[in-house]
């Protein structure tokens, strides 16, 4: 075992023994521990024992000590009534999914149950549960700020990542360049795609951050931090992320930054200028000579094959549309063996390479109605914040908040999935922030006094006009 692994064991059992005497601060460290956790030293499994890895044990010592600090912390549970049905509903969509696949385990005879447990049922669930911590805790403006820079730092390590990776493959040539893809999966820990997703909307929630930033150094740190992102996310070649940096941005201009629709068109040539590698990946299939000298698109080498896939599940799904097949659809169904025989290897995955097709094909239209719902809520109520000129924190905490989702929205359209992964833990810790932060705003203005909502102290006001 190597020498970074022991110092990754001691972080973690440093970090385990003092959550007992500061769970918020421990929990902001499980956060930043995401930023590694594909790392080769970072193990999945303790002395084979499914599950006991370090990152879950330090998870189970932070819900532990929460737990026990509540009552002292004198915390008491106020998401709004209809935010918590509509998590209480998205819960239920994963446990009834989950319990129709393992009632019925057709084409996964392969796969043990303890496995299944883990992956499909703990492994979704878990990544949400530091986002929960993180509403329960962020009671004060300075774990509040902390929180906050806590989630970045996770982005802007994994661009680093990104970076150094791409960087080494291309000194080494071609042969190395094609091992790219397969590095930063199993060094990230995180699929390209997902990298992706998740470089597309922190590099504009960066931006968010410059009017909370008093120093032009500062502001320069976090443009830099926007051009490295932006930098990382051209090197991974993937469309679906390239159309969600696009549309990201594009919402914030026109949710707040109006006077940038001008320039945001010739941002955007400026950097296909830069990046010309990242132009010629998203215009592939546009524009290629058929046969007979006519320019044509080529919508297979446009969608990379999902428009093989997407007819398939369409029908599987119009043949239960009202509540799906569960977990796990396109094997169960048979659907990826038909795609293997029909379309071939190339392009027959698990996954449909759509989240919205995915959550219709496996919950149907009562799960749909269900999911996407609460993510629209979760819009709504970041752009609010995202506007609010006279409170600068909260802007930007909304802003964060609305980059991250809109990025994984615009990117399910062509992958990701509405299931909870490694990739989404710290944009459910950005939504539950933001959530937080829209409590203790609507109270600070008169509108819910905290008293009537059973706090045994006063929210102080501190959200409701700030300064720089």
């Amino acid at each position: 075992m190597p020498l970074r692994a022991y110092v990754m064991f001691a972080v973690v059992a440093g970090l385990s023994v003092y959550a007992w005497r500061d769970w918020f601060r421990t929990l902001c460290g499980l956060i930043l521990l995401t930023a590694f956790i594909g790392d080769e030293n970072m193990p999945r499994s303790i002395m084979g024992i499914q599950g006991l890895s370090p990152w879950n044990i330090l998870m189970f010592s932070v819900v532990l000590s929460w737990a026990v600090s509540r009552r002292r912390e004198d915390l008491v549970w106020d998401m709004p009534r209809h935010v918590t049905v509509l998590l209480l509903l998205y819960l239920g969509v994963v446990l009834v999914g989950f319990a129709r696949m393992m009632a019925d385990r057709s084409h996964l005879g392969d796969i043990t149950t303890a496995s299944l447990i883990s992956e499909q049922l703990i492994n979704t669930i878990k990544w949400v549960v530091p986002g929960l911590l993180l509403y329960d805790g962020c009671r004060s403006p300075r774990r509040t700020k902390m929180a906050l820079w806590c989630i970045l730092a996770v982005y802007l390590c994994i661009a680093l990542q990104v970076v150094y990776i791409t960087a080494v493959g291309a000194e080494f040539g071609d042969d190395a360049a094609r091992l790219v893809h397969t590095r930063i999966t199993m060094d990230v820990g995180i699929s390209r795609a997902m990298t992706a997703t998740m470089l597309a909307g922190s590099a504009w929630a960066f931006l968010t951050l410059l009017p909370v930033l008093a120093r032009p150094a500062h502001k320069m740190l976090a443009a830099g931090a926007f051009a490295l992102m932006t930098w990382a996310e051209a090197l991974l070649r993937i469309r679906s992320g390239y159309c969600a940096w696009g549309f990201v941005g594009l919402v914030l201009c026109l949710v707040r930054w109006q006077r940038y629709l001008l320039v945001l068109p010739a941002g955007v040539l400026l950097l296909a200028f830069v990046f010309p590698g990242a132009r010629a990946r998203l215009l592939q299939g546009v524009g290629e000579i058929d046969p007979s000298g006519q320019a044509v698109i080529n919508e297979e080498s446009v969608t990379s094959g999902r428009n093989l896939i997407w007819p398939y599940v369409v029908d599987k799904i119009s043949e239960s549309p009202i509540v799906g097949y569960g977990r796990e659809a396109m094997r169960r169904t048979g659907l990826q063996s038909i795609l293997l025989a029909q379309v071939g290897p190339g392009v027959a995955m698990r996954h449909p390479h759509n989240a919205y097709l995915e959550v219709l094909l496996d919950n149907g239209l009562v799960g749909f109605l269900v999911v996407i719902p609460f993510f629209l809520c979760v819009i709504e109520y970041a752009a609010l914040l995202f506007r609010a000129r006279d409170a600068p924190w909260t802007s930007a905490v909304g802003g964060v908040a609305l980059a991250l989702v809109l990025s994984h929205l615009a990117a399910g359209i062509g992958a990701q999935s509405f299931y909870p992964c490694e990739g989404d833990c710290t944009m459910w810790c950005a939504i539950m922030l933001m959530l937080r932060v829209r409590v203790d705003r609507t109270r600070s203005k008169g509108f819910r006094p905290a008293q009537a909502a059973g706090l045994s102290r006063p929210l102080r006001p501190w959200l409701l006009h700030q300064t720089t």
